[in-house]
């Protein structure tokens, strides 16, 4: 018997159907080790030796794992095809080699890009060694993001407090979204109009037609850019014959694009679906590991960590026999179509992402798979038949149209389309591609040359021009693979750390920089200028990648970055904060200091009026104050702009007077304390206070929202049948409403504020349908589900006696002290679970996998 190890259960799970008795499949729950996050495990003095270390969960399965191989004939590594399974299988092996569980048995590794029974039995049959190169380029990037990133925070803490760490990849993300921000605030507004003429010809057909020249002269965006100018034009045109000088049928195709990467998946995704990176990427998981699809078992899409765009000869032929199926033969193009990749060293898995069978069509699926996971799946499934399919034709039209009146005259055109052969468009369409060619899809009725047309109408409509859009997770991941930034399998992480550590926030899919993430970005940006450079960033990039080609040693790509990036380190712990704070003073003079509309001094202080205003350092991050103080006590939170008359009310230490209590004429405030910010009416031991609930940042509070906050709980009125209170509040696990002792959750903090009687009884006889808690006898309700285990059966977070636990089937698992039980996630609850299995709480199974 060999023993297998892959990353995660439920695709162990399948891999154990496929390759029956004769061998065990375990789960290694992906990386197993890693950089202790301390000081000092990786050594630039000892030739970057790095210090490795086991977590708890992660040493129980390898003495598992390492126990099965002792018994077994040999050790099959057959974790993911990309860097981070090369990876992890290396760190296995070198675990098993310490453990000395391995002896003299034969090791191999395999791969394969689709989870199905041809694909690994294929693998099994063709095995390799590790890659060396690849883990060399893994044990490199590992090596660089630490030594950034504990190389750089010590001198964070002490010149920038309130930033809590900078990293390599994640810094220059960042940096893309705050050079964004400042585009946005240095834009300004332009106006300008358009005049479109709403013409007939002789056969009563109504179209549009667009101004394009005016008095002999080629109109560009913004030439007519007052009412003025406007009001001539159409006066102009009121009077005006109008005469087809030419009609122009030309015909194109449009070629399919290839299938998708895992950037433009989550590109797609994100504008067709709209799911963010990270759930696309949960989802596509789930795709790849394995579907029960009528009690077999199947992964039903390749690999989705990977930057290739070419697919496997078998797959083509798959694909061209589906579509002469589905579609007709005249959707098939008489050759294969065949795509090469943008990427320099396309290293992440080869081939694009694809359905493993083309046949099972996204209708036959949709039964099998959740309604998310049936829509990514079609998604997929259509781009990648469309990127095998016929071009498709269109005839687009142009008419010219000259207007006179008089001495004076006018050009105008009408652009329309009418697909002759939909092609790949009878598969599949992007709605990106939808709304930029949205004016030249409007079908022209007949329109010939030399003809006069009826005026019906003249349409002016007054526009501005708009700054540049923030980015979306979609947009972002695009830009950074454009500057061959990141890889397929950072993407997600870069974006989930930004985030976390509150330098972006997103709203309504669009990424904004928090201010602590625009003054980290301008620190690195005035003092680590080349280490967040675009080209740099991308360049060494290009280096991890010549290493994993076997190209460049890895640890002199190292020396040669440690060299440079450690004097520049040493060189800043010189320079005193003043000088620090002075610059950014400067690169963020638009978010500190708004220019007044008065064209006053923006940093003249408001209150005293002879002081300065600068940033200031305190413990809890920065803020704005005057250079007068301890004279002068006037401060404000960064990126606040001073209210009507000039001044900021503020308080010292960074506290903020929102304004007073209607009632009670007390202060209310905006404070920050050891657990966070939070806001207060009046002082002392007896002022009532509320902490900011999840998602609300100090940069939204107002007084209203404070002043709401405060009169929580809040009665939302009295139940009709009990005749008792209905209450609405924010508690330990969120907000809810509370009616005689059974709480019903709500789905946002919003609702708090807004929810009715009539739903909040809804709520309340749904909770209390479900069944009451454990002190009453019965199981508690659950507070959410998570999900299918990879064993069967749901997952659900609920709250007993003696703290919240996850449940699956009769096993619970007590959550660690302090976890937020809404924040629980599907591989944490399985992680829990399997370890409550483990120690005798019922039958093991596994089922974390890698993010």
């Amino acid at each position: 018997m060999d023993v297998v190890v892959v990353e995660s259960p439920a695709k162990a799970k399948t891999i154990n159907k496929y390759l029956g008795r004769n061998y065990k499949v375990l789960a290694s729950f992906g990386h197993v080790r890693d950089l202790p996050a301390k000081d000092g495990s990786v050594r630039p003095d000892e030739d970057f030796a790095m210090s490795w270390a086991v977590d708890g969960p992660s040493s129980k399965r390898l003495t598992d794992i390492a126990k099965a191989v002792k018994d077994a004939d040999g050790l099959i590594l057959a974790t993911d095809p990309d860097r981070e399974g090369e990876a992890i299988s290396w760190h296995v092996l070198e675990v098993l080699k310490q453990k000395r569980a391995l002896k003299d048995k034969p090791v191999s590794r395999v791969v394969f890009n689709a989870i199905t029974k041809q694909s690994v039995l294929d693998a099994m049959a063709n095995p390799r060694q590790i890659d060396a190169p690849l883990v060399d380029a893994y044990l490199a990037r590992r090596a660089l993001d630490y030594l950034v990133g504990f190389t750089l925070s010590p001198v964070l803490w002490r010149k920038l407090p309130g930033a809590r760490s900078a990293g390599r990849v994640q810094s220059v993300a960042l940096r893309l979204v705050s050079d964004r921000e400042a585009e946005i605030e240095r834009f300004v507004r332009q106006e300008y109009w358009q005049i479109a003429a709403l013409l007939s010809t002789p056969r009563h057909d109504q179209f549009e037609a667009r101004l394009t020249a005016f008095d002999g002269k080629k109109l560009q965006k913004l030439d007519i850019s007052t009412k003025e100018q406007a009001d001539d034009i159409v006066a102009m045109l009121d009077g005006a014959t109008f005469r087809v000088a030419s009609v122009e049928a030309k015909p194109t195709k449009r070629n399919p694009g290839p299938p998708f990467t895992t950037s433009t998946l989550q590109q797609a995704a994100s504008s067709n679906l709209g799911f963010g990176a990270s759930r696309t990427m949960q989802i596509a998981q789930r795709l790849y590991e394995g579907v029960d699809i009528g009690g077999e078992t199947a992964g039903l899409i390749t690999y989705m960590r990977t930057d290739g765009v070419q697919i496997a000869p078998e797959a083509i032929s798959a694909a061209r026999s589906e579509i002469a199926s589905s579609f007709g033969d005249k959707y098939l193009p008489e050759k294969p179509r065949f795509y090469s990749t943008k990427a320099k060293n396309a290293q992440e898995a080869h081939e694009a992402i694809r359905p493993t069978d083309f046949s099972r069509t996204p209708a036959q699926m949709r039964k099998f798979l959740e309604a998310d996971q049936a829509r990514l799946y079609e998604l997929i499934w259509k781009r990648s038949i469309a990127s095998q399919m016929q071009a498709a034709e269109i005839e687009r039209t142009t008419v010219e149209i000259d207007a006179v009146n008089g001495t004076r005259n006018a050009g105008l055109r009408a652009v329309g389309s009418v697909v002759r052969f939909d092609g790949f468009l009878a598969a599949y369409t992007d709605n990106r591609e939808d709304d930029a060619e949205d004016e030249e899809n409007r079908r022209l009725p007949e329109i010939r040359s030399g003809e006069t047309l009826a005026k019906d109408r003249i349409v002016p409509t007054q526009h501005t021009t708009e700054p540049p859009p923030r980015y979306t997770e979609a947009t972002l991941i695009k830009k950074l693979e454009e500057l061959g930034i990141g890889r397929p399998s950072t993407y997600t992480s870069i974006l989930k750390t930004l985030e976390d550590r509150e330098y972006v926030t997103i709203d309504k899919r669009r990424l904004f920089p928090e201010a602590k993430g625009r003054l980290l970005s301008a620190f690195l940006e005035s003092f680590f200028e080349r280490y967040v450079e675009y080209d740099f960033t991308a360049s060494l990039e290009e280096k991890l990648d010549e290493i994993s080609d076997g190209k460049l040693a890895w640890k002199e790509v190292l020396r040669d970055f440690w060299r440079d990036f450690s004097n520049a380190v040493n060189d800043i712990k010189e320079l005193r904060v003043s000088d620090v704070l002075e610059a950014l003073n400067e690169e963020l003079a638009p978010l500190i200091f708004p220019q007044k509309e008065d064209g006053s001094n923006p940093r003249a202080c408001p209150k005293c009026g002879t002081g300065n205003l600068s940033l200031k350092l305190g413990k809890f991050g920065a803020f704005v104050g005057c250079s007068n103080y301890p004279e002068c006590s006037y401060t404000r939170q960064l990126g606040d702009a001073a209210n009507g008359n000039g001044e900021a009310a503020a308080l010292e230490d960074g506290t903020k007077v929102l304004g007073k209590d209607p009632y009670t004429d007390e202060d209310i405030t905006l404070r920050s304390g050891r657990f966070g910010p939070y806001v207060q009416r009046g002082e002392g031991k007896e002022a009532k206070r509320a902490s900011l609930p999840k998602g609300w940042t100090v940069d939204t509070i107002d007084h209203e929202k404070a002043l709401a906050l405060l009169s929580l709980p809040r009665d939302v009125g009295k139940h009709p049948e009990s005749g008792k209170m209905i209450s609405a509040g924010i508690g330990r696990y969120g907000p809810f409403v509370l009616h005689d002792g059974t709480y019903a959750n709500l789905d946002n903090v919003e609702d708090v504020f807004s929810i009715g009687i009539n739903r909040a009884v809804s709520l309340i006889a749904e909770k209390q349908s479900k069944g009451k808690a454990g002190r009453n006898g019965g199981t508690p309700a659950a507070l959410k589900s998570l999900g299918e285990h990879p064993d069967g059966g749901e997952i659900t977070v609920r709250d007993g006696r003696y703290g919240p636990y996850v449940n699956h089937g009769k096993i619970n698992a007590t959550l660690p002290k302090g976890k937020d039980p809404a924040s629980v996630t599907f591989d944490e609850a399985v992680a829990l679970l399997a370890e409550k299995a483990a120690k005798g709480g019922g039958k093991p199974f596994r089922g974390r996998k890698r993010a």
